[in-house]
């Protein structure tokens, strides 16, 4: 093969712009899955070392070129990007529920929620922050949706098991329920 390793793998992930499973990436190279890990775990740590431009963020078991945040402030002068619409809460207690109870019908999160979420569940999917993973095995087989890897990668999380955990449950007076366990017969 012409070229070498690091530089076969860099314009994969270059022109990729998105996340790359690495057994895909290995494919692509005709190596094995171990070889290629290996050499992306010195790619990321010369990026480190010399502070490149760009670094390695790991999704799972995917991998993307990324813009050091470092520099970041430069790329938006050079760009002046349209500026990112944030989400509105119910965009983002809609989000919450499908990130943390997933795969998740709408009628599931309108259960939690306590409130209709039509809107808000096109919206993350038009965002491509969530999408359709399935369908439950029940009557009208309801569409499941699950979190993307542009909701990892937004978040700046790499995998779902690295989000922060949810806070106890409060009783009616306003203490965690746990702390009237033993009143409970």
């Amino acid at each position: 093969m012409e070229g070498n390793e690091k530089g076969r793998i860099e314009a994969i992930l270059f022109v990729a712009g998105e996340a790359v499973e690495i057994r895909e990436l290995a494919r692509a190279l005709g190596q094995e899955e171990k070889q290629v890990r290996k050499t992306l775990n010195e790619l990321e740590s010369e990026y480190d070392f010399n502070q490149r431009g760009f670094l390695l963020k790991r999704f799972g078991t995917k991998v993307q070129l990324a813009t050091r945040p470092l520099y970041a402030e430069d790329v938006v002068r050079l760009l002046q990007p349209v500026q990112r619409q944030s989400l509105s809460q119910a965009a983002m207690e809609t989000l919450a529920v499908v990130a943390y109870k997933q795969p998740v019908t709408r009628a599931e999160v309108e259960q939690i929620r306590g409130v209709k979420c039509d809107y808000s569940l096109q919206s993350l999917t038009a965002k491509g922050l969530i999408q359709e993973v399935g369908r439950k095995e029940t009557i009208g087989r309801p569409i499941l949706f699950g979190t993307t890897d542009e909701f990892l990668s937004r978040f700046g999380i790499e995998s779902l098991e690295n989000l922060p955990p949810l806070p106890e449950p409060e009783g009616e007076d306003g203490e965690n329920a746990e702390d009237h366990e033993e009143l409970i017969p």
